[in-house]
């Protein structure tokens, strides 16, 4: 019998600094209002301050939650991946920093750079390890802290008060059984001619060491084209749903639950108006975390979960949407 992938356990984290949109409307000018009919975002979580908390650092946080719940230690992990677009530096990655962390000797870890589709490009890369039977246990941490690197003034209030940090991590692994929260199909795309509708151009080995000049500091900080990456991120997210419904051969009203990437929730909204999907089997919790890019859907993941709403048996399809432009789908049976 061919070996399975599946999910077997998850964890999530946030650090302690609740930020609201009250909070956000005192350094810049913006409100509350302004932010919720926008984006649907109330509040975020940011790192206490600049330093005390690395992205690596809450990987661990919630790969340890991870690993109580499936009641393993980190010595029984084969390999380790993190997935970000803020690693805690340029290099080496924070995959690494996240094993050493977790007292670990010689085990393999690497790092995904897919932006808000990494942890869905990273499940499936696991998957691989795993149904090749080169790896019997992966950890996958989707994992960001984007509140070091983002421009708290009015200049740049359109992108700031999008994005929180968190970090969400599950654990993946053999399995001879259906189901059981089986990896049943992954799919991945990426379209690069629209790269600088949404990035940070610099620093980069394009540019080299960069000082840049004060009119120029607005560069170093992310842009994103909202307009732009607003339509087609609700395009290929419907086109995610599609694709994982046509591969497994299942109508729509086969899937009990969906994940997408929470970027903004008037994007996941209108999908599901446009796919006709009940508002009960699409869940959301960007109104309380924001974007936290690659760490949403691990974090969405185990909320769903923890929350009794899948139930053994059902289908969960995930879809995400990002810079580069990336987008991914998975359907996993629970």
């Amino acid at each position: 019998m061919k070996t399975k992938a599946r999910i077997s356990a998850t964890g999530m984290y946030v650090p302690t600094k609740l930020v609201t949109n009250d909070d956000l409307s005192k350094i810049m000018d913006t409100s509350d209002e302004w932010i919720k009919q926008r984006s649907g975002i109330e509040t975020r979580y940011h790192v206490p301050e600049i330093g005390v908390q690395g992205t690596s650092d809450l990987a661990f946080e919630s790969s340890k939650m991870a690993l109580k719940n499936r009641g393993i230690d980190a010595q029984d992990l084969d390999l380790i991946i993190v997935a970000t677009l803020s690693p805690d530096h340029q290099f080496p990655g924070s995959a690494a920093l996240l094993q050493a962390k977790l007292g670990l000797d010689t085990t393999p870890s690497m790092d995904i750079r897919c932006q808000c589709s990494g942890f869905l490009y990273a499940l499936n890369v696991a998957k691989l390890f795993v149904t090749s039977e080169q790896y019997k246990r992966v950890l996958v941490v989707g994992s960001e802290v984007h509140s070091s690197n983002l421009d708290f003034t009015t200049r740049g209030r359109d992108v700031a008060v999008l994005f929180g940090d968190g970090a969400g991590a599950v654990i993946v692994e053999a399995s001879d059984e259906p189901g059981n929260g089986e990896i049943v199909s992954n799919h991945l795309h990426s379209q690069g001619q629209f790269h600088d509708k949404l990035w940070i151009e610099k620093p980069g080995s394009k540019n080299g060491t960069y000082f840049p000049s004060e009119d120029e500091f607005v560069r170093n900080y992310p842009y994103m084209d909202g307009r732009f990456v607003f339509k087609h991120a609700v395009v290929r997210l419907k086109e995610c749903v599609e694709e994982v419904l046509e591969h497994n051969k299942m109508p729509i009203g086969e899937i009990d639950h969906f994940l997408f990437h929470q970027a903004n929730l008037r994007i996941n909204e209108m999908v599901a108006k446009i796919l006709e999907i009940p508002s009960d089997k699409c869940h959301n919790n960007i109104q309380k975390y924001g974007n936290c890019s690659a760490a949403a859907i691990p974090m969405l993941m185990h909320e769903t979960i923890e929350s009794g709403k899948v139930k053994k048996g059902q289908f969960m399809c995930l879809g995400a949407f990002g810079a580069g432009f990336t987008w991914a789908s998975a359907l996993i049976r629970w």
